[in-house]
């Protein structure tokens, strides 16, 4: 890893890159997140200045206090679970929300994206393992919400996102992104939805989501280094 932010970034953009070209596609077919949960706005501001411009947090409080510190030229997402009762303020504060994860969220977020008069892009979190430890909707819940996704009027499904079970060989995150894309894939049609958009994919294993068609990759160690 280097020593300082530019040279982690920019080893970061060359495996994207390459990890891209394996997969026969092309570089910017893939974006990056920088997840700055944890870290302090000066890092933000240090990330913004090398040339970033999305940053990924994880809870709408902490996201409230460090937004106004930071560059406003910034495009905040929120990849965090986020409950209901605080959908207005998350609507007010991010750019795109990874993390819907029920039926109920997605019309809470239509309510506070009208009141705020917001068109504001969503994905549907798919806990595509199915383990009980982690939030997200299990593959057979989503046909019940994107039956609804054609009622919206602000808020706008674009995609799917995952998190695989956590192991340190990233080869065996495989299985779990290429799943997510062939039911992207099926859902798509089922509801003639483009869905153009994979959010999956962090530090440990984002070049094997790559390969198996993520477009947006959520990296903060491999950029930031280890939290606290």
């Amino acid at each position: 890893m280097g020593d300082n932010f530019q040279e982690r970034l920019a080893r970061i953009q060359e495996r994207m890159a390459v990890a891209c070209a394996r997969a026969g596609r092309r570089a910017d077919d893939v974006q990056l997140v920088a997840v700055s949960k944890t870290y302090g706005a000066d890092r933000v501001r240090e990330a913004a200045a090398c040339g970033l411009r999305i940053f990924g947090e994880n809870k709408v409080q902490e996201a409230e206090a460090k937004i106004p510190e930071c560059p406003g030229t910034a495009s905040w997402h929120l990849i965090g679970h986020l409950q209901s009762n605080k959908a207005a303020r998350a609507v007010a504060l991010f750019d795109r929300i990874h993390s819907v994860d029920s039926l109920k969220l997605l019309q809470r977020l239509e309510a506070a994206a009208a009141a705020e008069g917001k068109r504001l892009p969503l994905l549907l979190e798919v806990n595509v393992a199915g383990e009980s430890s982690k939030f997200g909707l299990r593959p057979e819940g989503v046909p019940e919400v994107l039956e609804h996704a054609g009622e919206l009027d602000y808020t706008q499904v674009v995609g799917v996102m995952t998190m695989p079970p956590l192991t340190p060989d990233a080869e065996r995150t495989r299985q779990y992104f290429r799943r997510l894309r062939e039911l992207r894939d099926e859902w798509s049609a089922r509801f003639a939805l483009p869905l153009a958009e994979l959010s999956m994919g962090m530090s440990h294993d984002f070049e094997v989501a790559i390969e198996e068609g993520a477009t947006w990759v959520r990296v903060g160690t491999a950029l930031f280094g280890e939290r606290l």
